[in-house]
């Protein structure tokens, strides 16, 4: 379980962690050009649309994460009628202390991000990432990436996951042929042959041909197909907190690796940057516990003086790391996605880049054939997208266990190498380029929404 600076416990639900409120039962009607938010969380009466208790779709959506939203604007956008399912009201995903991380979004996503219509709502809250300097602990051996060397646009961009859910939220107001159900249990799943039928406890039976999972590591729909998981703890700990600083970080983006693990300063709008500190999780309570002044100590500690004088604003919050990987992606009607298929580490700042990539692949995998008159949900649709998946996440599920692996210890011969190995890399421009391309999400059999292309 998460915990926040108070020491508190938090469920997690979807792609992302909640508070567990009380449940009250209302719906709402539909906003002007908007979708149709049911919302299980409030006191306002019921409306005929909950006494309404079947509904049919074409696609059901089960977790309102950052990745599950994201589809359904794809798949809307594709022409489908979408329903989402989601345990979390709209305030708490939106709220300031609901979420404390940012993410960097690759430059391959944030052109998804433009063509859905997402991104000119959360464009005003992006800080570009114009570099990334790697070091290792004290040595004066480091690796160096700048944008300029591609010749386009930034390496990616840093966004605070609660503006990424705002801009979201955003767009979904503009689209009609997707429906919310927010602050909803589920009571049961099924799958058939022929259709999908998830049962609510308002009442409400939502039929569709395909289901999607997009309800992060623990998914209910994942383990309702019984697809097998595998799952590494690493016994570690990301502390995420936000800094002021006397001095700007110019877009560049720091990874720091310390005996524990990395320790990464990442740029956000303003004089300010985003933390994501490994630390080993014997001693994360502690850390979590300590008062204001220690812990700006501590950050300042392993900052250095580069940025100024260094001030914690806003919460801190606490998150177990591991890696986790489902044995299948698909099952009869049923596809998962992000965290629902993949959980890495955060060393190289992918895991939504994964999740987003897996969405661009769905919603073109489907689109395509759905032109063509094939079911949507059928056994040859979905393994199409299973194919296509598999490799991309393997490979960096690997590359980021190997790194995580590799930096997390102090032993003087594996330090050494490493070292050798990051001014190695350094010095040859073309494998350099090559690793920038990686992190712009730009290598592989991409998408066309990952290119910028309508479908």
């Amino acid at each position: 379980m998460p915990v926040n600076s108070s020491g508190q416990e938090r469920q997690s639900y979807g792609t992302v962690f909640y508070w567990h409120p009380t449940v009250r039962q209302h719906a709402t009607g539909q906003r002007p050009g908007g979708p149709i938010e049911i919302d299980t969380m409030s006191n306002k009466p019921t409306t005929d649309t909950e006494k309404n208790t079947e509904q049919s779709f074409d696609v059901t959506i089960i977790g309102g994460g950052m990745v599950g939203l994201t589809a359904a604007i794809g798949l809307a956008q594709s022409g489908f009628n979408v329903a989402v399912v989601e345990r979390a009201p709209k305030g708490d995903l939106t709220a300031a202390e609901y979420d404390g991380r940012s993410s960097a979004l690759a430059f391959a996503n944030c052109r998804m991000l433009e063509a859905l219509g997402i991104w000119r709502h959360m464009e005003q809250y992006a800080q570009p990432i114009n570099e990334i300097r790697v070091s290792d602990g004290p040595s004066l051996l480091h690796l160096h990436f700048d944008h300029k060397a591609l010749g386009e646009g930034p390496l990616g961009n840093m966004v605070e996951n609660r503006h990424t859910r705002i801009a979201l939220f955003e767009r979904l107001n503009e689209l009609k042929n997707i429906q919310l159900f927010l602050g909803n249990d589920i009571e049961s799943l099924e799958r058939t042959a022929e259709k999908t039928v998830v049962s609510l406890a308002s009442g409400t039976e939502i039929t569709s041909k395909l289901l999607l999972g997009t309800d992060g590591r623990n998914s209910m729909v994942r383990r309702s197909a019984n697809i097998p998981v595998s799952v590494f703890d690493y016994k570690q700990y990301g502390i995420v907190c936000s800094i002021e600083h006397e001095i700007g970080h110019e877009g560049i983006a720091h990874e720091r690796f310390l005996p524990a693990g990395p320790f990464a300063i990442l740029p956000l709008t303003g004089n300010r940057s985003s933390l994501v500190w490994t630390e080993k999780a014997h001693l994360v309570n502690t850390i979590m516990a300590l008062p204001e002044r220690s812990f700006a100590a501590e950050i300042q500690r392993r900052t250095g003086d580069f940025l100024g004088k260094i001030k914690p604003v806003g919460g801190r919050w606490a998150y177990p790391l591991s890696l986790q990987y489902a044995d299948a992606y698909t099952d009869t009607r049923m596809a998962i996605l992000g965290d629902a298929a993949h959980g890495i580490h955060p060393i190289a700042g992918q895991g939504l880049n994964l999740g987003l990539r897996d969405v661009a692949a769905l919603i073109e995998v489907i689109t395509d054939s759905a032109r063509v008159g094939l079911d949507i949900g059928s056994e040859q649709v979905l393994d199409g997208y299973a194919g296509w998946r598999h490799a991309d996440n393997a490979a960096l599920i690997s590359v980021t266990d190997l790194l995580n692996r590799l930096f997390s210890n102090d032993v003087a011969p594996i330090r050494a190498a490493r070292d050798i190995g990051l001014a190695v890399v350094n010095e040859i421009p073309p494998l350099k380029n090559f690793f920038m391309s990686h992190a712009r999400g730009t290598v592989g059999e991409l998408p066309k929404l990952l290119r910028g292309e309508a479908l």
